[in-house]
């Protein structure tokens, strides 16, 4: 099957911060988890580069806008190349064919007679556009956008064309009222709702005098204002940066040229940040339908990363470096200790001493410590052959990994990450129990002493524990790749998936209990995890 997905694409105007890379890092697991499953995956990411805030901040710095985006993309492409997002496509606004794509899109509105000119009076945000008065709030004198603090509001008043998202407020509420809702998880939907019961109104898609931005390609007679090399009418404009960077989803599934034969569009998942939910489940399915295209199947909407209470952001300061985060925990322990702290539904609290707690607990102290000792008392008693599992009738283990298998499965299909992530850790905690109740350190004293049922006991024991360990990392793989491949080969299993997660052989058939035989030696017992020290501080990014 093939599945689309997508994140939001992030202003490159500075370096990234663990926030920004929080969906990135869940939309990845989520792709990982598709390709292991057997699916064709196409995972888009990137960055939005055409806005008001990126043109100043060049020109405070004396280069053009592009070498300005062009650094700070590489800041992003590094970050995440650390965090290990494995994309199909890293996109960007101001790649040739995303320009193709988004005056394409303003053809088809024209035609459909969904555009039309008009005036814009009102306040303008340069990191996010156009805010309704309602969004505006004061700090002090100055009128603020509640995404952007510190960043003053302008006042503006011009002619730009409009796309009438009035003439769609009946389909768009019958879109959002459907059973499943395309709109997940339910609030967030309800938040749509009422939104779009207030009364829709058209919003301005161009820019009047800019000249960083994709050409407008439409005159007021509506002739082509694009001349033959691709540049545009300076006296048309520029298109509005929300309404271009929207289409970076389309661009990314090959319109306008790809979406006959075997489309990748309409897109399977957009997982974006509540602060942009308006544009994504109200804007954009209007502008498909509009284009004459579907509406995404699913829009995922996650919450916040929070410190004391506040949204962790770069212009506030509280945020967190990604590349320090990756040095200090390394890149599995930076992916997991992210989505396992915040749930993926909503806001989370999180500070570097959660951060660290959680690490040392369930990384080094539960999983990375069940390894090592599963794998230092078998490598002891039976050396580099490890032994098999019991038949799932006599190993207790057995039945409680098929709960845990279905419970994480259906946490996933929900995209319910942090519970996913929570069930095959219940798991963990029981094969923790399961050492502490069999006591094979005893088995093996006995068994060192000649007692034959004992070595035998301690060969299914230590056989359970190891086969815990294997299906843990394989259905764990999609948050902490590098490690579940490690522990895969220290148990003699050969892993079968490329560093992205594609592999000739689905989860489902390595998944059951004793469904795979060791084919090489154990190998020699490694510290997966190493604890922590609460003090041990991370950088900030600059």
């Amino acid at each position: 099957m093939r599945y689309y997905l997508t994140t939001a694409i992030a202003y490159a105007n500075n370096k990234p911060g663990l926030h920004t890379l929080y969906e990135v890092i869940g939309a990845d697991v989520i792709a990982r988890w598709r390709r292991m499953g057997g699916d064709e995956v196409r995972f888009l990411t990137g960055t939005d580069e055409y806005s008001v805030n990126i043109a100043a901040r060049a020109l405070e710095e004396g280069v053009s806008p592009k070498a300005f985006v062009d650094r700070n993309v590489e800041l992003f492409k590094e970050s995440e190349a650390l965090l290990l997002i494995t994309p199909d496509r890293f996109i960007r606004t101001t790649d040739a064919d995303h320009t193709l794509a988004a005056q394409e899109m303003v053809r088809r509105s024209f035609a459909a007679g969904d555009i039309y000119l008009g005036t814009y009076e009102g306040w303008y945000c340069p990191n996010e556009g156009f805010r309704a008065e309602g969004d505006v709030v004061k700090e002090g004198s100055e009128s603020v956008c509640p995404n952007h603090p510190g960043v003053p509001l302008q006042w503006l008043k011009e002619r730009n064309w409009f796309f009438r998202l009035s003439a769609y407020q009946e389909r768009l509420e019958a879109w959002l009222t459907q059973d499943p809702s395309p709109v997940q998880p339910e609030y967030r939907r309800n938040e749509m709702l009422g939104f779009i019961r207030q009364g829709l109104e058209d919003f301005s898609i161009s820019r009047e005098g800019a000249t960083w931005g994709i050409p407008f390609p439409i005159r007021e007679d509506g002739s082509s204002a694009l001349n033959a090399d691709g540049s545009g009418d300076p006296t048309a404009g520029t298109i509005y940066v929300w309404y271009d960077a929207l289409i970076n989803y389309l661009t990314g599934a090959g319109f306008p040229a790809d979406l006959k034969g075997e489309p990748w569009w309409p897109a399977d998942l957009h997982i974006i940040g509540k602060d942009i939910n308006r544009f994504h489940s109200v804007f954009w399915p209007a502008m498909l339908w509009s284009a004459s295209l579907e509406a995404p199947k699913r829009i995922w909407v996650h919450g916040w990363l929070l410190s004391s209470g506040e949204r962790m952001s770069k212009s506030r300061g509280n945020f967190l470096d990604p590349n320090s985060a990756v040095a200090a925990l390394g890149a599995d322990g930076a992916r997991f200790v992210a989505l396992r702290e915040v749930p993926f539904d909503g806001d989370g609290e999180v500070s570097w001493d959660s951060i660290i707690r959680r690490y040392n607990s369930e990384l080094a102290n539960d999983f990375g410590n069940l390894v090592n000792r599963a794998t230092t008392m078998a490598s002891r008693a039976f050396g580099t052959e490890a032994p098999a599992p019991r038949a799932v009738a006599a190993a207790p283990l057995a039945t409680a990994w098929e709960a845990a298998r279905r419970k994480s499965e259906a946490a996933m299909e929900g995209l319910a990450l942090h519970h996913w992530i929570g069930a095959l850790w219940e798991f963990v905690g029981a094969a923790n129990r399961f050492v502490d109740t069999e006591k094979p350190w005893e088995l093996a004293k006995a068994a060192k002493g000649g007692d034959t049922a004992a070595r035998e006991q301690l060969a299914g024991v230590l056989g359970d524990l190891l086969e815990a360990c294997r299906l843990v990392a394989l259905y764990a793989a999609p948050v902490i790749p590098e490690t579940a491949e490690k522990i895969w080969t220290l148990l003699g299993h050969p892993w079968p998936y490329d560093a992205a997660g594609h592999g000739s052989q689905t989860r489902a058939a390595l998944g059951g209990w004793g469904s795979v035989a060791a084919t090489g030696a154990l190998g020699e017992p490694v510290p997966l995890f190493p604890r922590l020290e609460t003090d041990e501080q991370p950088t900030s990014a600059d």
